[in-house]
């Protein structure tokens, strides 16, 4: 008999914000906010824009672009759904956008990866329909 699966943690919102962060992810597009009085971007999802102080703002897509800012190789599973996993590289991706998200990293060599290395946006299914976003190296790094 196999012992039961247990299922990936989703995440828990405490504030609307959030809320509206995770909702835009499950149509497979990454949108963060954007101040609609001075442009710049917003994450994590906030009230007020840190450059200007204005509290207007419209969620926008991004590419799904960007750099690998930093990452480390996780060799513990912090949950019990990630132990079949382990080890995996957590990592500090800077969009495109100027934005530093972390993340996932997947589909990628662990030992070749370095630092300012280009990779993409990709959705990983957690179950119940639910897409978190991750990266993966674009392709001279995939393995």
């Amino acid at each position: 008999m196999q012992p039961p699966t247990i299922p990936a943690p989703l995440p828990r919102t405490q504030d609307p914000m959030d809320d509206a962060f995770w909702r835009q992810c499950q149509d497979g597009r990454l949108r963060f906010q954007r101040c609609s009085d001075c442009g710049a971007w917003r994450f994590l999802p906030r009230y007020m824009c840190a450059r200007c102080g204005s509290p207007d703002f419209a969620w926008a897509p991004v590419r799904g672009t960007g750099s690998l800012y930093s990452w480390t190789v996780t060799h513990q599973a912090l949950h019990p759904a990630f132990a079949g996993e382990i080890p995996y590289v957590a990592a500090l991706v800077e969009l495109d956008e100027g934005v530093r998200m972390a993340s996932r990293l997947l589909n990628c060599d662990r030992n070749a990866l370095q630092l300012g290395i280009r990779v993409e946006l990709i959705f990983r299914e957690l179950g119940d329909g639910f897409r978190l976003p991750c990266f993966q190296p674009s392709e001279q790094l995939a393995r």
